[in-house]
């Protein structure tokens, strides 16, 4: 009976000090507290949400302002450095905080402005209590000892050029990705850019180009009487730009460098008839100052074929490279 009543005491007193530690957290030994304003701003939040128009923006407004000082004032109540700095952990939280509200937006939250800019913005919020002095209710502007500037500046420099680092990570990414081309060329020796591709070896856009170009020539010429093959060839050049053209609107219209490719043919004779190369020419940026092209031939000969009234007549019969190649320097000249 007696270890049933300590257990029963022992599991109140639990309980007991479970609630004091949480009325602790939760309840503000004052009105003028860090919870005050957490308990502000979750109420703007709600309130926001049963608002319209621009009072909810106004209540929204707020709730962020109410939320960044009590997150500031907690986390420098007694404040965990950044190792290797003075920068308080807390600095690092309300810096992002600030950041979102002044960066995000409805639809994303978290933009690459708010990641780029939040390691400035901590900064400055830990050089910020360097140039006051005094207290909560009797303070003023100062300016900080030698020693301590010379801390500060290192710290507001060294968080810029890590935001610089950051934005020239988006901006090559947005490059790569409106432009994947250079990727396979002018970034291939890069020490700065990490291929998450197991190989790029030639530039995809271009073979798509060809691989799309193929089928619709091979239709064109394929079976066809061979006076109309020799024809259709005199006026390659003008015939497989408009394809090349309407090819890249249709394949590569979400990409920027889709102005940066230009298609041509080049006919040569041969013995037994001709070879059409069809090339895929980049004009964009290049590590080579020549540039570079993708060739994909076709082999183009006559052949006699028997009609219904068994009649002989020359077609054409082609036949072209199964893969692109990519070739550096400037595509030869038409002739």
């Amino acid at each position: 009976m007696n270890t049933l009543l300590k257990d029963v005491f022992g599991v109140f007193k639990f309980a007991e000090g479970l609630y004091a530690g949480i009325r602790k957290i939760l309840v503000p030994p004052k009105a003028y507290s860090w919870q005050t304003f957490i308990y502000l701003s979750i109420f703007s939040w709600v309130i926001s949400y049963c608002a319209t128009g621009y009072i909810k923006d106004v209540i929204a407004f707020f709730g962020w302002l109410f939320l960044i000082a009590g997150t500031a004032w907690y986390t420098t109540e007694d404040p965990l450095r950044v190792p290797g700095t003075f920068m308080p952990v807390g600095a690092v939280i309300t810096g992002f905080l600030v950041s979102v509200f002044a960066f995000g937006d409805q639809r994303d939250v978290i933009t690459p402005r708010t990641i780029v800019c939040w390691p400035t913005i901590s900064a400055l919020i830990t050089a910020i209590p360097e140039f006051i002095e005094g207290n909560d209710t009797d303070a003023k502007a100062r300016i900080p000892k030698p020693q301590d500037r010379q801390r500060i500046i290192i710290l507001v420099a060294s968080s810029m050029l890590l935001s610089c680092w950051i934005q020239f990570h988006f901006v090559t990414d947005n490059w790569l990705r409106q432009y994947p081309s250079l990727q396979a060329d002018t970034f291939k020796h890069s020490t700065f850019i990490v291929r998450t591709e197991a190989a790029v070896k030639i530039p995809q856009n271009g073979a798509v180009i060809l691989e799309k170009l193929q089928p619709i020539v091979v239709e064109q010429i394929a079976e066809r009487p061979w006076s109309e093959v020799e024809k259709w060839l005199l006026d390659a050049k003008q015939r497989v730009g408009n394809l090349g053209r309407e090819i890249i609107k249709k394949n590569l219209s979400k990409y920027e460098e889709k102005e940066l490719w230009r298609i041509e043919p080049r006919v040569a004779n041969t013995k037994s008839g001709y070879i059409l190369d069809l090339l895929s020419i980049w004009i964009g940026p290049s590590s080579n100052p020549r540039g570079y092209y993708l060739k994909k031939s076709c082999r183009i000969e006559p052949v006699a074929t028997a009609t219904n009234s068994e009649n002989k007549i020359t077609v054409a019969e082609i036949e072209c490279d199964r893969a692109s190649k990519l070739i550096p320097g400037s595509p030869p000249p038409q002739q």
